[in-house]
């Protein structure tokens, strides 16, 4: 009893001091950062949007659907929750070292020593039985602080994986709102080339007509068929770009590849606010800058944990348990055995390991510094391009729309010129040709203005990634009962 209250009195000891021990390394400490007053091109009117579900200010139920089908789906996502699971065991795994560690263990036997030998050491002749039950334990003493900086790097990991999946998310939402802009768009050029290639069909029909009638020439029968086809000619481009475009978001949604539901046109689509916030918010609302620190916060401890490879190792071993060569005196007082041991190993000479481990430790420290560093400037660059390109976006929207007002006008009143014997077919052909293509291009402008304001809360961040988060893991919990095979609703075509 008294070498056990000895035992119990230098564990208690040694706790204290690996407890209380010395952290070698340096502690993080969240490094200045030079953040502008306010952005770049800040716009006027802004609105505290970037905490709610931002993309339903499009009013657009099919796209709210697609989205929740992603975020309970999308591949990616999914990897990254597993890469979270993954850390997490890393990180109990590596955090497990600053305690005891307890196994028991038994063993029974049979065996048969030379009788040809001396006399066993048993004393019932050369077949004799052999039973042991013991517990053991083992504790290596965190005196200089290695294992709790390996802890620290290991939990910095696990938060910047975390941080990741939440980047993957960010990313997710703004892919397949962007995705389907691009659908929308596509879907209205194609409308336009239909269109214009059945008014220019009439139109061939017609001089054809004239032509065998010896109204026309040859050659202006042949510069109409010629647009015609011209326009003809985009409309399996277009529908190309549309099977691509279903087939990269269906990825998106987590599908095969497939048709892709529609809901609003571009036009019927609401324009989303800007969303307000400082520069100095993007530290704490981007999951990436988020991440970068934590990777800073790792690579930190770690020149902790290897600095503290100079300081001796200081372990305890102990063994309790009984054993005997007879099962029915196991349990008595004679059979127990014990043991306890304690080492202590401490490093001479290395030829440079140690050195070399801290001086790694140390330059990966200051990569990562470096990189939090430019994932900052990154962040502010991203969030100024945005802002001006949604500024200048509408700005050349609303110069297209008057264009196309202006050409439409002009090919009309070039035909009526045309019909009235004033001006040639050239003149009209060049006014229906350039309506045409201003048309496609007001359309792909219009597409880019919406998805200027994706990307404007993307680079932003903010609780919205919070909402998708928890969206996500309702998503995954409870999945929509009327949802078909492939995560579209049964109640909805595909248009």
């Amino acid at each position: 009893m008294r070498r056990a209250r000895l035992i119990l009195s230098f564990a208690g000891v040694v706790a204290a001091l690996s407890l209380n021990g010395c952290l070698l390394g340096p502690d993080y400490k969240r490094q200045p950062v030079e953040t502008p007053a306010t952005y770049r091109f800040a716009a006027a009117e802004t609105a505290d949007a970037a905490n709610s579900e931002w993309w339903r200010q499009f009013q657009d139920p099919t796209l709210d659907e697609l989205i929740s089908t992603a975020l309970a789906n999308n591949k990616d996502v999914k990897i990254a929750a597993a890469r979270v699971e993954q850390f997490m065991g890393q990180f109990v795994t590596t955090r497990a070292a600053l305690f005891p560690q307890i196994g028991a263990g038994g063993t029974a036997s049979r065996n048969r020593a030379s009788a040809a030998g001396p006399q066993p050491l048993n004393g019932f002749g050369p077949v004799y039985n052999s039973f042991e039950l013991s517990v053991s334990a083992a504790w290596e003493i965190d005196l200089f602080g290695r294992n709790r900086r390996l802890t620290e790097a290991a939990r910095a990991n696990l938060l910047s994986t975390e941080e990741g999946r939440r980047a993957t998310i960010l990313s997710l939402v703004a892919s397949v709102a962007s995705s389907y802009l691009n659908l929308r768009s596509l879907d209205q050029q194609l409308e336009i080339a239909k269109r214009t290639t059945a008014s220019r069909a009439e139109s061939v029909k017609v001089f054809t007509l004239r032509f065998e009638g010896g109204e026309v020439s040859q050659m202006e029968l042949a510069q109409s068929q010629s647009e015609y086809e011209a326009s003809l000619a985009t409309i399996p481009q277009l529908e190309t770009q549309i099977a691509q475009q279903e087939d990269a978001l269906s990825v998106l949604l987590g599908n095969n590849p497939g048709p892709i539901l529609r809901g609003h046109t571009l036009d019927q689509l609401t324009t989303p606010v800007i969303p307000s916030g400082l520069p100095s918010d993007l530290l704490e609302r981007r999951p990436d800058l988020l991440q970068a620190e934590q990777d800073l916060v790792a690579a930190n401890a770690l020149i902790g944990a290897a600095r503290a490879l100079y300081f001796p190792q200081i372990s305890l071993t102990g063994m309790l348990g009984t054993a005997s060569g007879q099962f029915s005196s196991l349990f008595t007082g004679p059979a127990r055995v014990w043991s306890f041991a304690g080492q202590v190993t401490q490093p001479i000479f290395t030829a440079g390991n140690i050195s070399g481990q801290v001086q790694s430790a140390e330059a990966q420290q200051q990569a990562a510094l470096l990189t939090y560093q430019k994932a900052i400037q990154v962040a502010f660059q991203e969030v100024d391009d945005a802002l001006i390109s949604s500024q200048k976006l509408h700005e050349q929207l609303e110069v297209q729309i008057r264009q196309v007002t202006a050409l439409a006008t002009y090919a009309r009143l070039a035909r009526a010129r045309y019909e009235g014997g004033y001006t040639s077919y050239i003149e009209v052909l060049d006014a229906e040709r350039s309506l045409f293509n201003a048309q496609l291009s007001e359309t792909q402008t219009q597409a880019a203005a919406l998805a200027s304001f994706v990307q404007l809360y993307k680079v932003m961040g903010g609780g919205w990634v919070m909402a998708a988060d928890k969206l996500t893991t309702q998503q995954m919990a409870n999945p929509p009962a009327d949802a078909t095979p492939t995560g579209q609703p049964a109640s909805q075509t595909v248009q």
